[in-house]
C-alpha cells in the first residue's frame, strides 16, 4: 500500500511539475485551452461548418435570436468564456474562431481581412434570419464590413472597441518584438489600475506575434486600406450601440465619437476603467452593460450617444 502511495504522488508531483512549465513557457496556449473548457463546461458545443476557406469552428449554445461574438485580433473563441454563458438563456450564441485564428482554416501563410471576413460571412449565412453582430477590436471591424454587405441579416450591430477607421495610434505595434514593446502595447490597452502581465507572459507575447495571426496579418498590411470605411460610415444602415473601454488608448474614446457622430444610427454607453478588450478585463461590467443594450428597444431615428457614468 505503501509503495502505490508513493508512485500516486510521484506521478501527481509530474503533473504538477508538467503544468506549472507549461503555464510559465506558454501561458497564453494554456489561458486559451482553459477558456475553451469553460465554454463547454458552461454548455456550449464545438462545430464547423466547411466553406471555401476550409473549416470555420465555432461554438454554439443556448436558444432565441441569434448572437454571433467576434473576438479580435490573435485571440480566440475563448475570449468570450467570461460572458457568453450569461447569453445562454436568452440567445443563440455563436461564438467562431476567426478565420486563421484558433481551429480556423487556413493555418499557414499570409492572413487577410478579406479572408477573416469570408469566414463570417459563411457563418452568419448558415444562420436562418436575422443576427446579433457583436465584435470586438478586429471583431468589430469585421462585423462592420458584414453589416455594411448585408445589412438584410442584421438585426443590430455592437461594436466593442473596434471598427473600420483608421486607428489613432500608429505609434501601437501589434507585433512586438521585444518585451518592452510588449509592454508599451498591454499598457495602452489595459486600465493603469489593472492587474499589471509578469514578464513570462509578456514574453510569450512576443513570441506569440512572431508567427502567429498577428503576424500573418501583419504580411497584408497593404490590402487593408480597402477595408476600411473611412467617409462611408453612414452606408451602415442597420442600429448600431457602440460599448467602449474608457481606458482604451489603441482605440481612444475620440475614435468611438468619431465613427458615433458618423454613423446614421448609433448610440454609445462607455464602461469606466476598461481598455481595449472589457470582456477579458472588466466581464462583469461589461456583461451587464451588453445584456442592457440586446435589451433595448431598437429605433431608426438616430440619437445623441449616451456615456454611462
Amino acid at each position: 500500500m505503501q509503495k502505490i502511495i508513493w508512485v500516486a504522488a510521484a506521478i501527481l508531483l509530474v503533473v504538477v511539475v508538467t503544468c506549472v512549465i507549461a503555464v510559465w513557457r506558454r501561458p497564453l496556449t494554456v489561458a486559451a485551452w482553459m477558456n475553451r473548457r469553460t465554454l463547454i463546461k458552461a454548455g456550449f458545443t464545438k462545430s464547423h461548418i466547411s466553406t471555401p476557406i476550409g473549416p470555420q469552428v465555432f461554438f454554439v449554445g443556448g436558444n432565441g435570436p441569434t448572437v454571433i461574438l467576434l473576438h479580435g485580433a490573435g485571440d480566440q473563441a475563448g475570449a468570450w468564456s467570461k460572458v457568453a454563458p450569461a447569453l445562454m438563456g436568452k440567445y443563440r450564441v455563436i461564438i467562431p474562431d476567426l478565420a486563421g485564428h484558433g481551429d480556423s482554416d487556413p493555418k499557414l501563410g499570409p492572413l487577410s481581412v478579406g479572408v477573416i471576413f469570408a469566414g463570417v460571412e459563411a457563418t452568419a449565412a448558415s444562420e436562418p434570419g436575422k443576427v446579433i453582430l457583436v465584435g470586438n477590436s478586429l471583431g468589430g471591424w469585421i462585423a462592420s464590413l458584414y453589416a455594411q454587405k448585408h445589412p438584410e441579416k442584421v438585426e443590430r450591430l455592437v461594436l466593442v472597441n473596434g471598427g473600420p477607421l483608421i486607428g489613432d495610434r500608429p505609434d501601437i505595434t501589434l507585433t512586438p518584438k521585444t518585451r518592452e514593446e510588449a509592454r508599451k502595447t498591454i499598457a495602452a490597452m489595459f486600465d493603469p489600475g489593472s492587474f499589471q502581465l509578469p514578464d513570462y507572459v509578456l514574453d510569450d507575447i512576443v513570441r506569440e506575434a512572431q508567427t502567429g495571426p498577428l503576424m500573418r496579418l501583419s504580411e497584408t498590411a497593404s490590402e487593408m486600406p480597402k477595408y476600411l470605411l473611412e467617409g462611408k460610415l453612414n452606408e451602415i444602415t442597420v442600429p448600431v450601440n457602440l460599448v467602449w473601454g474608457e481606458s482604451d488608448r489603441v482605440l481612444s474614446l475620440n475614435y468611438a465619437r468619431k465613427m458615433e457622430s458618423e454613423l446614421p444610427n448609433a448610440q454609445m454607453v462607455t464602461l469606466k476603467r476598461c481598455g481595449h478588450a472589457p470582456q477579458l478585463e472588466c466581464p462583469k461590467a461589461f456583461t451587464a452593460a451588453l445584456t442592457e443594450v440586446l435589451q433595448s428597444p431598437i429605433t431608426p431615428i438616430r440619437s445623441a450617444g449616451a456615456e454611462a457614468k
